[in-house]
């Protein structure tokens, strides 16, 4: 009570020493703790972009709309005019930002979970690179703070190679949602844009692909290993088109954030979750995390499960403008083949037992 007092007095005093030597007395009680901020701070981060990707690119539209109905209608039609002029950036190698992608907020996003980037082979900067992601998870936090994000490191890692995650092109149709994403070095996973950032863009480059897309999300649980990969080949056929070499990416611990309602084949609700998949481009899956305020109740926070990403070893690719059937299936194979020998090398270092298995399907 007398700190409070001095420090009152040195307010009518106007002494400023008097104001911070009292404070400086007062009981560590008095302040919140550096931990506790620190974990909000991780929880806000997360949110942050769990929310920005569900609802910002709906919301912004709506509110460019209504502003045509207001006073502001002038700042709103010039939006447009620039949104309409700048529609193909998306697709030319869009328009990162390494302030953005070195925000201090991404630190805070990396260490909720906590997420680790492991190097195991140089890639040369004299080549070109497509990174197969797997598993895709429910919202693909490894490969965005890997990836869209200088957080784990991966330009001090891999110095002279720029990474460009790819995600649905209708994001890139919403505004701001498609400045905020491009920012971070986030493109269209479409032929125009990946073509683009492999044939214009020099060497140096990695599109960062997740080829399971939202038909892998909807197995994605806790403990399983399940990747969609056997009848996904374009990925490889454009390597070869462009002469990039391939390289196997695996996250261990992504499908373990989220606790997922996993429907059987055969199924309405299965039925109904790949009709709407085919229709909207993802997958509306039925899962939850924790909740907000408490830890054992449902909601959209994810658990605190540790997320860490190999980047495999590259395989050369040579430059063919029209492969053969033959040729695909014969680069395939050994992505699968050296897809499966990561997961197996590592799978017992990161939580997994000897007896675990990963599923390609």
């Amino acid at each position: 009570m007398k700190t409070i007092l001095a420090a009152y007095s040195g307010v009518l005093r106007g002494t400023g020493s008097c104001i911070l030597s009292a404070l400086q007395d007062l009981p560590s009680a008095f302040w919140p703790c550096r931990s506790k901020v620190e974990k909000h701070l991780r929880v806000i981060s997360v949110l942050q972009w769990i929310i920005s990707f569900l609802a910002m690119g709906a919301a912004c539209t709506v509110l460019l709309i209504y502003m045509f109905c207001t006073d502001c209608w002038l700042i709103a039609a010039i939006y447009t005019a620039w949104l309409i002029i700048d529609w193909n950036t998306p697709k030319q190698g869009g328009r990162r930002s390494s302030w953005v992608r070195n925000w201090t907020m991404w630190a805070y996003f990396r260490d909720y979970f906590p997420i680790r980037l492991v190097k195991t082979h140089n890639l040369l900067p004299s080549r070109n690179y497509i990174f197969g992601y797997h598993p895709h998870g429910i919202f693909c936090f490894g490969a965005f703070c890997n990836f869209g994000t200088e957080a784990t490191g991966f330009s001090k890692k891999f110095p002279g190679i720029k990474p460009s995650l790819a995600t649905l092109a209708g994001n890139f149709r919403l505004p701001v949602l498609r400045d905020y994403l491009m920012s971070g070095g986030i493109c269209p996973v479409n032929r125009n844009s990946i073509d683009y950032l492999l044939s214009h863009s020099g060497t140096g480059n990695a599109v960062v692909i997740v080829v399971g897309g939202a038909a892998e999300s909807l197995h994605c649980a806790p403990g399983t290993n399940i990747v969609t990969l056997k009848n996904r080949k374009g990925f490889v056929r454009l390597a070869l088109q462009k002469g990039s070499d391939l390289v196997p990416v695996y996250s261990f611990g992504e499908n373990d954030v989220y606790k997922q309602v996993i429907f059987e084949e055969g199924t309405y609700l299965k039925a109904l979750q790949k009709r709407l998949q085919k229709t909207l481009g993802f997958a509306p899956c039925l899962f939850h995390g924790c909740g907000l305020f408490f830890g054992s109740s449902w909601g959209i926070v994810p658990y605190c499960k540790p997320i860490t990403t190999i980047v495999g070893e590259p395989i050369t690719v040579p430059k063919i403008e029209d492969p053969t059937e033959e040729t695909i299936d014969l680069y395939h194979a050994m992505y699968i083949k050296s897809l499966q020998s990561l997961f197996d090398k590592y799978k017992t270092r990161f939580g997994l037992e000897e007896s675990d298995v990963l599923y390609i399907q």
